[in-house]
């Protein structure tokens, strides 16, 4: 995983001081590329432990189609908790506790118990509107179902392998305001399949922010393993992940964090299997997805801005 400490050492060491969203404060570029060839491994981080897991399961929720956080609680995933939690805590009238207090733990504690258990608790305080996977099963085009676009897309690789219009989007911009609501807009707003004379499918993923010590090492092997589902589901081989950034920042308050990474050696790349019965890029389960012989450091732990 050279090519992601070397992004993350540039922004450390280059960034611009830049105001956000949430007032942390971040280090900040704008406009990196970087290229992983799964041929050469999983491109998984090893300087720091990354819970695989947990990347599995929300790309599971995403290719489902799934809008309501109620899957990942059931799961034990809890990066997306704090919106609709602060959302809820909002819309009941309740104080927001500070960040991380033990009042904090023990509210988002009761929230979750909720998700998982009641459904109408769910309903109403666990959707984070029409993100991500909502998009990329249920475009509207004001019919009843939507637009399937990531079954259009296998169905493109099958039959028409050339074709320069293979993407999938999540920026619906006329739901943006929606997404924000108990959510956030999509950070990785876009991706393209290309397939090569030799049968390899590489995809280009586009991300609009980029929190590079948290989020994108998530990113890059939640991306890696929808490209390696895509290529066992139309018969191609998994090949390179284009990775493009927008607005790529470290938060001010990770900056220890990020050092102690990058004082670490890297170690050798893991491998991903998959359930070879699966013909169909949204029938996966948790079940299905293994990934053999990663190792790691430690995790380093850092607080999300929200």
């Amino acid at each position: 995983m050279k090519q992601y400490l070397d992004l993350l050492r540039d922004v450390r060491e280059t960034g611009e001081v830049k105001t956000d969203r949430t007032g942390t404060g971040t280090l900040s570029k704008f406009g990196g590329q970087k290229e992983y060839d799964l041929r050469d491994g999983f491109p998984a981080v090893t300087t720091k432990r990354v819970a695989l897991g947990t990347v599995a399961h929300e790309l599971l929720w995403m290719t489902h189609g799934d809008r309501n956080i109620q899957y990942l609680a059931q799961n034990n995933v809890n990066i997306w908790n704090e919106w609709p939690f602060v959302a809820y805590m909002k819309k009941t009238g309740k104080a927001l506790p500070p960040q991380g207090s033990d009042e904090w733990q023990a509210e988002m504690a009761d929230y979750l118990s909720q998700i998982k258990t009641d459904d109408a608790f769910a309903e109403e305080f666990g959707d984070l509107g029409p993100v991500y996977g909502y998009q990329w099963r249920h475009w509207p085009d004001g019919t009843f179902n939507g637009v399937d676009q990531l079954s259009n897309a296998q169905d493109t690789i099958r039959n028409n392998p050339d074709s320069r219009r293979n993407i999938v989007s999540a920026w619906n911009v006329a739901d943006i305001d929606e997404m924000s609501k108990s959510g956030l807009p999509p950070c990785h707003y876009n991706f393209q399949f290309y397939v090569s004379n030799d049968g390899r499918l590489d995809m280009k993923m586009a991300q609009r922010s980029a929190d590079m010590f948290l989020g994108v090492p998530f990113n890059i092997a939640q991306y890696a393993m929808l490209l390696t589902m895509m290529a066992q589901t139309t018969d191609t081989t998994p090949g390179k992940l284009i990775h493009t950034l927008g607005d790529t920042h470290i938060y001010l308050n990770h900056l220890n964090q990020v050092d102690e990474q990058l004082s670490r050696e890297p170690l050798p790349l893991p491998q991903i299997e998959l359930n070879p019965a699966v013909k169909d890029v949204t029938e996966f389960t948790r079940a299905d997805i293994k990934i053999i012989g990663y190792e790691s450091h430690s995790p380093i732990k850092a607080p999300v801005a929200i």
